[in-house]
């Protein structure tokens, strides 16, 4: 089994899913202290930004729900 399988099969808990998010949280603000130009954006692109981000699992969750809803 190749690393590609290995990671395919791989089902995260809902605590690393949890501590994930606080991960990707916290690396967040550290680059916005670090960074401060970031934060002189305009809050249309922070929007942007988010509903781009948001595309690919909304996706997955309606693809999900249909399938789950047809069995």
């Amino acid at each position: 089994m190749n690393l590609i399988e290995k990671m395919n099969s791989f089902k995260a808990g809902w605590v690393d899913v949890g501590f994930v998010k606080v991960a990707v949280f916290a690396a967040t603000l550290l680059i916005a202290k670090l960074w401060e130009p970031i934060l002189s954006l305009d809050w249309y692109w922070y929007l942007i930004i988010w509903i781009i981000a948001a595309i690919k699992p909304f996706v997955s969750f309606v693809k999900w729900w249909r399938e789950v809803s047809s069995n």
